[in-house]
């Protein structure tokens, strides 16, 4: 117990692949097999079914036009493919922290944590990873491999979001580099999208559009939706005169929290609900992220449930 206290205690920045090792070795330890495996990319051909075999891959939509049984032939391809992306505007940045650890994140800190222990995990497997960072611009751009000279690379990466500090007055261009950035990946892959699905770009059916677009070639899709639930969803603050600032614009407005909670509140849960749908529509994994709840109960979650459908 006191060794986590103290494990807990250790800032981030400067210790992202100690702190990976140690959390991933304590997933690890609970599981039953990895949460990543590789995957068919490829249909080849239909062969008859023989009496004794997996009945898992029966085409059973041929079956009902031919009444003959046969089953799904596949190209393997046996190793992961991942690549993950980290929405690194200034939004992103919040709450201010100046003291990251496992207990005490904001939002890229979670994200640049939790990358990092996704890479740990695919390492394991020798499996590539790739990572594509973006805000105002598409910032950083690593195709998939698998080296430890390719992840030293990227962990340096990880380490110079927690380190630098986004200025105002930019956009964020979400749906513009999502579209980029599926374009780029043309082998079928487990992407990893880590935001607070904040952005100046404001039409919304121009983000849903993205968000599919990730699915193309077949991709296997995982939303992290990233916030600080208490301010930015149920907008909890004192009711007393507050001026509130835009983050990314620096745009301010005066007013009283109670005179647009409810309102406010119920804009958010409607735009949630929808995310959510379109998620599930498009076969996108949505994981909704508290950066004020435990890391690793967050993290776990996600992975033991994802070993359910393995």
């Amino acid at each position: 117990m006191k060794l986590q206290q103290e494990v807990n205690n250790v800032a981030i920045s400067g210790n992202l692949e100690l702190l990976a090792q140690q959390i991933v070795e304590g997933f690890i330890s609970g599981m039953h097999k990895s949460p990543f495996h590789g995957f068919s990319s490829e249909f080849a051909e239909h062969k008859i079914y023989n009496q004794g075999e997996s009945t898992r891959h029966i085409d059973w939509k041929l079956f009902g036009k031919t009444d003959k049984l046969y089953t799904k032939k596949y190209d393997e391809e046996t190793n992961l493919r991942c690549h993950i992306i980290i929405d690194n505007s200034a939004s992103m940045h919040y709450p201010k922290v100046n003291h990251q650890t496992i207990d005490n994140l904001n939002k890229v800190g979670f994200s640049a944590l939790a990358t990092a222990v996704l890479m740990k995990m695919l390492k394991k497997q020798r499996d590539a990873v790739g990572l594509s960072v973006y805000s105002d611009t598409y910032e950083f751009y690593a195709p998939e491999k698998g080296s430890d000279r390719h992840r030293y690379l990227l962990l340096n990466t990880l380490e110079t979001l927690l380190t630098t500090t986004k200025t105002a007055n930019k956009e964020t261009k979400t749906y513009t580099y999502l579209h980029q950035i599926a374009n780029k990946i043309h082998r079928r892959s487990l992407l990893f999208l880590f935001t607070d699905m904040f952005q100046t770009e404001t039409n919304q059916e121009g983000l849903f559009q993205a968000l599919q677009h990730l699915k193309y070639n077949k991709h296997e899709v995982v939303l992290f939706h990233v916030m600080d639930k208490e301010k930015e969803f149920n907008f909890n603050f004192e009711n007393t005169p507050k001026r509130f600032v835009d983050v990314e614009t620096e745009t301010t407005i005066d007013l009283f929290s109670e005179n647009v909670k409810e309102s406010y509140e119920g804009m958010m849960k409607d735009y949630q609900k929808e995310l959510r749908l379109r998620c599930a529509k498009y076969r996108i994994a949505y994981v909704e992220v508290d950066v004020r709840k435990n890391f690793n109960k967050i993290l776990e979650t996600y992975l033991i449930e994802r070993q359910k459908f393995i």
